[in-house]
Order: structure tokens, then sequence, then C-alpha cells
């Protein structure tokens, strides 16, 4: 009996070495994985970085052009507002003002 339990034993430990051996070898490659994945993304990071003074040159024009147009905008808003209110004070006063004339006739005929 005492034989048999140590068969159990020792086939358990021959089991959980083998266990070990196969996770750790698992590890390892992940490890390398890993390793070769992050060397990967520093390349691309350093391949997108390395941007061409000619096309920074470009890209900048571009954001200057984005910036005038954006102000253009802007601006031109900002008059179509004031040319609205004051187009709406000028009816506001017409219609006023032709008011006062339609009482003076209303006046005047009722005298």
């Amino acid at each position: 009996m005492t034989s048999s339990v140590s068969f159990r034993i020792t086939r358990t430990a021959e089991d959980l070495a083998q266990a070990i051996t196969a996770l750790s070898q698992r590890l390892v490659k992940m490890e390398q994985r890993q390793e070769s994945l992050e060397l990967q993304w520093r390349q691309f990071q350093d391949q997108n970085q390395d941007i061409p003074e000619d096309e920074q040159v470009r890209l900048d024009g571009v954001d200057q052009l984005l910036r005038e147009c954006q102000e253009l905008l802007t601006s031109s808003e900002q008059e179509l507002d004031q040319q609205i209110a004051e187009e709406s004070v000028e009816e506001t006063v017409e219609e006023h003002e032709s008011g006062e004339i339609w009482s003076e006739q209303e006046t005047s005929l009722a005298a």
C-alpha cells in the first residue's frame, strides 16, 4: 500500500512538473511575442514621427489656411448678424414712422 501511495505521489509530482514546464514554455513564448510587439510599436511610432521637412511645411501651410478660413467665416458671420440687426432696426423705425404718419393723417381727417 505504501508503494501505491508513493507511486501516486511520484506520478502527481511528474504531472505537475510537466504542467509547470509547459506553462513556463508558454510564458517564454508570450514574453518573446510581447517584446516583438513592443519593438514593432516603437518602430511604427518612430516612422510616424519622422515627417519630412517639406511635408511639415505644407502641413503648416494647410493649418494656416484653415485658421484664415475660420477667421473669415467668423468675421462674415458677425458682419451678417450686425447687418441683420441694423436692417431690423431700420424696419422697426420705418414701421414706427409710417404709423405716426398714419396717425397724423387720421388726426387731420378727423379734424
